[in-house]
């Protein structure tokens, strides 16, 4: 191995306008090692990785590979160097096959034939050496994410990569898929590969990386050996003060039902069922936990429940019945019975990007009297003020209600989101993957304030992908798989072994009929979704 570092940057300062996005960051990382990134959002870890990769220019610094300064104006200059980044919004073009966009920008010639010949057998090798296997005949859009994720992954290889960065890769990711990552991440390794690898995640942090540097603010606080440091030591360094990493919280006080669903079943486009007679209950003062891989159903539920997806069966909010026909099942109906909801895709379904924060805020309540000068017009100052109210409580950075959602960090959109829900002082609030690709500081705020929620009285049904926040969170817990119920357990009364046993179908008598064929084991992986 090598003396000289794979990549070294020296002073490097990127400000965009009054903003100092990086100041004088120096970092070294060693050829054939995973070297982790971690920050709060916003602390300047894309910026620096982007720069590295030629999507920006940096105002000053240096950068070095393998020794030899390395003039970076582009992405093809850093391609040209040995460098592939793969982005946590991936970059493929969805109506194409895998095939054809692990070749596109690379192509060879003015023949397009040759060069998907020649990437058809090299893809082939390339899954057979990292485990990386992909049809190269699927269209991107009828694979799961983590399907998508390899073939970015296979792209940068393809194109000769021997120094890879990974921007929040598990933000989209199953565990299943996020574990499968990883093994195909020590293998790249074991070959020689240089990893950079930046994500929030503490626990990723300390299974995989050999070295991790710690960004706040646009700086560099500190560099560490992996097995010299802790998640709490790691979480102070971003943070700049002691973060709670579990949640603090009393054993909850239920109070009347507030949430009733009878054998709900839904159907998707395609004819196929999502959801098989599911029946539960969310009382007030406690929170219910939803557990199981992506693909099961959960998200459906939600749907059906925050007004935009049909259903058949019965669903009542304290005592009244909700339509769910599609007549009357719009989200506006259910925010009138005091149901709020923070959807799973805060881009998709929470926010629209392009506009203000303020904006943002009215949506859904528009038809509040606080927010309407009179029946035709709507008061913005208004508006505006109780955004810059909303964004103090909940610690918006920056607290800018003119400021258009696009350019708030991920925790910042999605603090908006849940100002915006959270604040309308719901009798059920819904709430889906509430701290996705958010950083450790603003995980912990979102935790605490979903317990306030809960210690006012009010119901929460909670879906999250990440186990560990279920069982932290959550005072109940439901299991599905396949779009059933396979148990329920008290938070406090189980553990990871036995839930994820009934997130793989396996019953408390035994093997599901769904699961028929499985090894008995767990499997966080949901069939032919990139598991």
């Amino acid at each position: 191995m090598s003396d000289a570092p794979a990549i070294e940057l020296k002073g490097i300062s990127k400000a965009f306008g009054p903003v100092q996005a990086n100041k004088d960051i120096s970092i070294r990382v060693m050829p054939g090692t995973i070297h982790g990134i971690i920050g709060e959002n916003g602390a300047g870890k894309s910026t620096l990785m982007s720069i590295l990769y030629g999507f920006y220019k940096a105002d000053s610094g240096q950068v070095f590979i393998n020794g030899k300064e390395t003039t970076i104006p582009d992405s093809q200059a850093a391609i040209a160097a040995g460098i592939g980044m793969v982005f946590q919004h991936f970059k493929l073009v969805e109506n194409f096959t895998v095939l054809e966009n692990v070749v596109l920008g690379a192509e060879e010639g003015g023949r397009l034939m040759p060069s998907l010949s020649k990437a058809r057998k090299l893809l082939t090798e390339l899954a057979d050496e990292y485990e990386l296997n992909v049809d190269p005949d699927k269209k991107i859009e009828d694979i799961g994410v983590g399907m998508q994720q390899r073939v970015e992954i296979l792209k940068a290889l393809y194109r000769k990569a021997e120094i890879l960065i990974l921007d929040e890769p598990t933000g989209v990711l199953t565990p299943s898929e996020a574990d499968h990552l990883f093994r195909i991440l020590k293998g790249l390794k074991d070959e020689g590969k240089t990893i950079i690898l930046i994500t929030h995640k503490l626990r990723e942090i300390m299974d995989v990386t050999d070295t991790v540097s710690v960004m706040r603010r646009g700086e560099m606080t500190a560099t560490v050996k992996t097995k010299e440091t802790s998640p709490e030591h790691l979480a102070e360094l971003m943070v700049g003060r002691k973060v709670l990493l579990r949640v603090d919280k009393k054993p909850a006080t239920p109070y009347a039902k507030v949430l009733e669903v009878k054998n709900l079943r839904v159907k998707d486009d395609a004819g196929v069922e999502r959801l098989k007679g599911v029946s539960l209950d969310v009382h007030g003062g406690e929170i219910v936990g939803i557990a199981g891989v992506a693909g099961n159903g959960q998200s459906e539920l939600l749907e059906v429940l925050g007004g935009y997806r049909k259903a058949k069966g019965n669903v009542m909010i304290n005592g009244e019945p909700i339509d769910l026909t599609g007549r009357k099942s719009d989200g506006q109906s259910r925010r009138a019975k005091g149901i709020a909801h923070v959807p799973e895709d805060r881009h998709r379904e929470g926010l629209i990007l392009d506009f203000q924060a303020w904006e943002n805020i009215a949506f859904g309540y528009h038809n509040d009297p606080a927010y309407q000068k009179n029946r035709w017009l709507m008061d913005n100052r208004a508006i505006r003020q109780d955004t810059a109210d909303k964004m103090k409580r909940f610690d918006v950075r920056p607290p800018n209600p003119h400021l258009t959602a696009k350019n708030f960090s991920g925790g910042n959109q999605q603090k908006i989101v849940l100002a915006r829900e959270i604040e309308r002082n719901p009798e059920l609030l819904l709430v889906g993957q509430p701290t996705r690709g958010v950083d450790i500081g603003a995980i912990e705020f979102i935790h605490q304030q979903l317990v306030a929620l809960r210690d006012r009285g009010k119901a929460i049904l909670l879906v999250s992908v990440e186990l560990d926040e279920i069982m932290s969170l959550a005072d109940r817990i439901i299991v599905m798989f396949d779009g059933q119920i396979m148990g329920e357990r008290i938070a406090g009364q189980t553990d990871e072994r036995e839930l994820g046993l009934l997130m793989a179908g396996v019953t408390d008598t035994g093997r599901s009929p769904l699961a028929q064929g499985s090894t008995g084991a767990m499997r966080v992986g949901n069939p032919g979704r990139g598991a």
